[in-house]
């Protein structure tokens, strides 16, 4: 059904609970490299190099870019970059010495940025330099797949603004001088204030800052309330395609799922209505037969279901720096197996996630489906099974007749414990878990303990508030063990699931702080060479190593969206939105309209 634009209105989008943003400066700490402050917040202001997803699938879209496609040499090893003359908003031009300024910023602060990878960009360049006012030539030390650079490593690229070359004492020059680059971040960051602070107080005042004002995307921010709500409007300056239809988009905090579906309950009409939300599983009336299309709306008067389906998987990390026994019971490949055994993935489809669910079976998402994974995850490597997991644990020196188990047999010989754990030692994990989700991610949990119990593990769990969570478990705690964000990695920035970010040795997002030279070695493989097998080979070997809990997965959000608000699909599976092509139609929003 075609349905004609209306300019104008506010656009009202009911936040995920838990997860306010909590960074504007791009340079992202690992804590808070995700979703919530990358693609839902500042890009809608501050534009990356390089756009991706618009189109539905995991592929670069020139048009929104703000650079054309990279032209190579001969070798393989340089490309250059072309930057389109974007404006910011107030006044300067988009240019490669905005990317030069990144560079320097990226190249000084490097260990704490969240997409960082030893080894990797930039540690992977003899040289980058400006070539034109428009044009940024790097070449790196070797010959690297093509297609891994423009999705891994260029999408990291996010070009600055002479405007934020600055101290505390006046305008710098880090866009030409990298050593001037350390104190350049360290103002900006101070600008941005705490990431780690739950307070929003220091959030309030970044619509008014001289420096995040300075905008080159098609919003900027006009508010960030004490309460948490973000209200964004359209920046006049904006120089791109696809300008804003809306007048105003809000990002409305919500506290739990039933809150936000409370208010959908409402209709999208009035000064607090809810223009997209999501479903909550315990209101799902019937199972979808397909989660990428959804089933039945129970909201169908006034709102459609459009699952966001993301190119994701779902896990749980084991922290292998823990300095404790727990410690040195994950690095026992036996335990994460048998631990792994005791979760029943494939029976919490239909179940718990009431027919939206979907499998995590290793490191490369099985939805949307692309021929990146490979033929072996296709079947569940480690089904339920706690007969499996307590002989794993009982062949390896554990008396599994109680709960928790207890080390019987300690030592590192065929059918012993292994190093560092004494006889004696009782087999309890303590797993922290995101708050939030009784009806689905506490209930799948405690399912997990009672089934993990039954083979001898001893699982203690413990809620805590989401972003509580991620930022104590991801900023140099050592202390925790297992712990549950509901969530897991959307591939991006790094688009292309090699594994770089996540599972080699040092990785800014390597939350476990997992190390394995065997799957160091395979990663290196699949980022200079364009070959499945290669990929493949990564991939059934990380599944089989179970570096991580590997956990049913499910759309982001079955978003419910007004059936007056057009523009929103397709949805992009690498969670990035674009508010700026939603807008509302004249016509009545008809219950069951498309």
């Amino acid at each position: 059904m075609t349905r004609t634009p209306r300019k104008g209105g506010t656009i009202s989008w009911a936040c995920t609970p838990g997860f306010p943003p909590a960074c504007i400066f791009p340079l992202l700490p690992p804590g808070r490299f995700g979703a919530r402050s990358l693609y839902e917040f500042q890009m809608l202001m501050y534009r990356p190099l390089y756009w991706y997803g618009t189109k539905g699938d995991a592929s670069v879209d020139y048009e929104l870019s703000m650079a054309e496609p990279p032209e190579w040499s001969e070798d393989g090893r340089t490309a250059t970059l072309t930057v389109k003359p974007y404006k910011w908003s107030n006044g300067e031009t988009v240019n490669a010495d905005g990317v030069m300024l990144w560079m320097h910023l990226l190249e000084a602060k490097k260990e704490e940025y969240g997409g960082y990878v030893p080894g990797y960009f930039p540690d992977n360049l003899t040289s980058y330099e400006k070539v034109a006012e428009d044009k940024v030539r790097f070449t790196f030390d070797k010959a690297y797949a093509r297609n891994w650079v423009l999705m891994n490593q260029f999408s990291l690229i996010t070009p600055l603004p002479k405007a934020w070359d600055r101290t505390a004492d006046g305008p710098a020059d880090a866009t030409r001088n990298k050593d001037e680059a350390y104190a350049v971040y360290d103002y900006l960051m101070a600008q941005n204030g705490d990431v780690y602070a739950e307070d929003n107080r220091h959030r309030t005042r970044w619509a008014d800052s001289p420096v995040w004002s300075v905008v080159n995307g098609p919003w900027k921010l006009a508010e960030y309330a004490m309460d948490g709500l973000v209200r964004m409007v359209p920046n006049p300056s904006y120089s791109g395609p696809n300008k804003p239809y809306a007048d105003e988009f809000r990002l409305v905090p919500t506290d739990t799922d039933e809150q936000q579906y409370q208010w959908l309950e409402r209709g999208p009409h009035g000064p607090d209505a809810i223009h997209m939300g999501f479903l909550p599983f315990d209101r799902i009336t019937e199972p979808a037969s397909d989660p990428t299309v959804g089933g039945p709306n129970p909201l169908a008067e006034h709102y459609r279901i459009v699952p966001q389906i993301l190119y994701a998987i779902h896990y749980f990390p084991f922290n292998f720096s823990n300095p404790t026994i727990a410690g040195k019971i994950f690095r026992r490949l036996y335990f994460r197996q048998a631990l792994q055994t005791c979760l029943d993935q494939d029976g919490s489809f239909q179940e718990i996630y009431q027919g939206y669910g979907y499998p995590t079976y290793g490191p490369v998402p099985a939805l949307p489906a692309t021929e990146l994974q490979s033929p072996a995850q296709k079947a569940n490597p480690f089904p339920f099974d706690v007969d499996k997991a307590r002989r794993l644990l009982t062949e390896n020196g554990w008396d599994t007749s109680v709960t928790p188990a207890v080390c019987v047999n300690p030592g590192t010989g065929a059918g012993q414990a292994g190093e560092g754990i004494p006889e004696g030692t009782r087999l309890t994990v303590t797993l922290r878990y995101a708050s939030g989700h009784e009806k689905t991610l506490t209930r799948l949990l405690r399912k997990f303990r009672d089934d993990a119990a039954r083979a001898g593990i001893e699982l203690v769990l413990e809620e805590v508030h989401p972003s509580v969570l991620v930022g104590q478990d991801t900023t140099g705690t050592t202390t925790w063990e297992l712990s549950c964000w509901n969530g897991g990695w959307v591939y991006g920035p790094n688009f292309h699931p090699t594994g770089e970010l996540l599972y080699r040795t040092g990785a800014g997002c390597n939350f476990g702080s997992y190390s394995d030279p065997v799957a160091d070695e395979l990663i290196e493989k699949t980022v200079t060479s364009d070959d499945l097998a290669d990929l493949y080979a990564y991939q059934d070997y990380l599944a089989e190593q179970v570096p991580v809990i590997w956990m049913p997965n499910f759309p982001l959000r079955v978003f419910e969206v007004a059936n007056s608000l057009q523009g929103v699909e397709p949805i992009n599976p690498l969670g990035f939105i674009n508010p700026e092509n939603w807008y509302f139609t004249d016509e009545p929003d008809d219950a069951g309209e498309r």
